[in-house]
């Protein structure tokens, strides 16, 4: 019985590897570990390819988050608008920037922000709202353009799951005041470590995040803006300035295999097993490939990621707590049932392995293994 790990990033490093140890080796030869030459490369070249005009490189996407905010004008007295479906890092980035997140629930259908229950949360004091594209899809550019509009809010797009997605012919990353990008290693386009860019447009948000992420300086020792520590690594850089040309044909490659699990899964919609609606056709680049198992399924959930794991099926929980309900977000004041789908997502949502290398044998294997449970 072969195993089906959640994900392989050996397939991607070995074709590539050669240029990749040139490259590093390059930096070291170079000497320019700091805001050297290849940072300079990613940024302009995941700029263009994103469609904006300018990329700031940062240590991580949560820090892309906060100086991305900062440098919108976000800070305290602020409130942002955020989905209670996301990782931490999003709420994290949020509250470093001085800002509070308000919490919204999400549509059962994608997961994505539910954007009618986003207009019930607006006050006075709300002044942004952070589009999670999650697991790969965007939030619908032209609803979020006009609820932004209507609302007079600033859109900051949290892009750190939608690395060159796209959506009714916009680019993830595009249709915001500014977004932020992670490239943790597992994500579609991931660095050896940690690593984060905020791309913006708008070459004053450029200017304040450069300054933000250097101490607050836009030159040596002249310090104008209360900053941090927070800069793309220049060896992180040369690895993702490899692995940026490759994306396209990895999110493709994405983005078939969960076409063919679409298929594959058809005959489990009577057990209650289903995925989550692609609404974006090929712009879907599937950094993660989730079910729902309903609360009606003969199984439950953890049987079948139990019994899974025990045949070799590596599977995930994007994310088995939702952030309202997480003790760090306690004195935010939210409660059990605050935000419904949220809640019943987080107990039905199971993330199957999902990488450009899987193989048609291994998505059948999974789903084989799944239809054979029952």
């Amino acid at each position: 019985m072969s195993q089906v790990p959640f994900v392989d990033l050996s397939w991607q490093h070995e074709p590539i590897l050669a240029e990749i140890t040139q490259a590093i080796a390059q930096v070291i030869e170079q000497g320019d570990f700091i805001l050297g030459q290849a940072v300079t490369e990613l940024e302009t070249a995941f700029a263009q390819a994103s469609g904006a005009e300018f990329g700031i490189g940062v240590a991580s996407g949560t820090d892309a988050i906060a100086l991305g905010l900062q440098a919108c004008g976000i800070g305290v007295g602020d409130e942002v608008l955020v989905p209670a479906n996301t990782f931490v890092a999003t709420l994290i980035g949020v509250l470093h920037s001085g800002a509070k997140p308000v919490l919204v629930d999400c549509e059962a259908s994608t997961a994505l922000i539910d954007l009618a229950a986003a207009a019930q949360a607006i006050t006075p004091q709300t002044k942004a709202i952070i589009a999670v594209h999650l697991y790969g899809q965007m939030v619908s550019p032209k609803e979020l353009r006009d609820f932004a509009s209507t609302h007079n809010l600033l859109i900051f797009e949290d892009a750190a799951q939608a690395h060159l997605a796209e959506r009714e012919g916009d680019s993830a990353g595009s249709i915001g005041m500014a977004a932020a990008f992670s490239f943790y290693p597992s994500k579609n386009l991931g660095a050896m470590g940690d690593g984060g860019m905020v791309i913006t447009s708008n070459p004053d948000v450029a200017k304040k995040v450069r300054s933000l992420r250097n101490y607050g300086a836009h030159r040596k020792y002249f310090h104008v803006d209360l900053g941090t520590n927070s800069r793309l690594d220049t060896l992180q850089a040369a690895i993702l300035n490899i692995k940026l040309p490759h994306l396209p044909t990895w999110n493709q490659a994405r983005n078939r295999a969960a076409q063919t699990y679409d298929h594959l899964l058809q005959p489990l919609k009577n057990k209650e097993i289903f995925p989550l609606e692609n609404q974006s056709a090929n712009g879907h680049i599937y950094h993660l490939y989730v079910i729902r198992i309903a609360q009606n399924c003969p199984l439950s959930r953890e049987t079948i990621q139990e019994q899974l794991s025990a045949q070799g099926i590596q599977t995930g929980i994007h994310y088995p707590i939702p952030c309202h309900l997480q003790p760090a977000f306690e004195y935010l004041g939210y409660k059990h049932s605050d935000f419904p789908q949220a809640e019943i997502l987080s107990q039905e949502i199971l993330s199957l392995p999902m990488y450009p290398g899987i193989s048609d044998s291994q998505l059948r294997q999974v789903t084989d293994a799944i239809q054979n449970l029952f």
